[in-house]
């Protein structure tokens, strides 16, 4: 695989039980990593999005493309061009915060990443941090100095920029 980039993949499902089930077992029998996989309802009904991002050259994301568009329940699926795409993540981070200079620090660290405290207990903050792939993988470097209690991460979810879009009506 060439230098292992993150490459990510758009398709359009249907919405209905099985679909995400169907699509990891071709990636497990064709040998693929998933690295990270969001799914959700669209503006168009019935259908599900889901935002794949795979490590590989192109060919192996064209292959990957190939083998979902034989599964009877994806609708569509593109390959998404990485400078023309605004991608986000949501990371939940417990941290612990021994005493209130601590506090004090990881509160200051989580405005200047623009993020939230979303819980607070005697001995730890939970926080919110959404944005880039890279910004979230600095804020978690910086959270490890006062310890990462737990995570939760989304991973990938991204759309095109501009007017180009993937529906089933184009």
């Amino acid at each position: 695989m060439e230098n292992g980039r993150t490459k990510v993949i758009a398709a359009l499902v249907e919405n209905k039980p099985g679909v995400l089930h169907s699509i990891a077992n071709m990636f497990r029998r064709r040998g693929f990593n998933i690295e990270s996989i969001t799914v959700g309802h669209t503006e168009q009904k019935g259908l599900a999005r889901m935002t794949i991002t795979v490590k590989g050259d192109e060919r192996i994301v064209e292959q990957v493309i190939k083998q979902m568009h034989k599964l009877i329940d994806v609708v569509k699926v593109s390959g998404l061009e990485p400078e023309n795409i605004v991608a986000r993540e949501l990371v939940l981070v417990k941290v612990n915060v021994p005493d209130t200079k601590t506090r004090s620090d990881v509160i200051n660290c989580v405005e200047v990443f623009r993020g939230r405290v979303v819980d607070v207990s005697s001995g730890t903050l939970t926080l919110e941090i959404t944005g880039t792939p890279d910004k979230i993988d600095a804020f978690l470097n910086l959270m490890k100095t006062y310890g990462i209690m737990e995570l939760a991460r989304t991973g990938l979810t991204a759309l095109s920029r501009g007017s180009k879009s993937i529906r089933i009506d184009e």
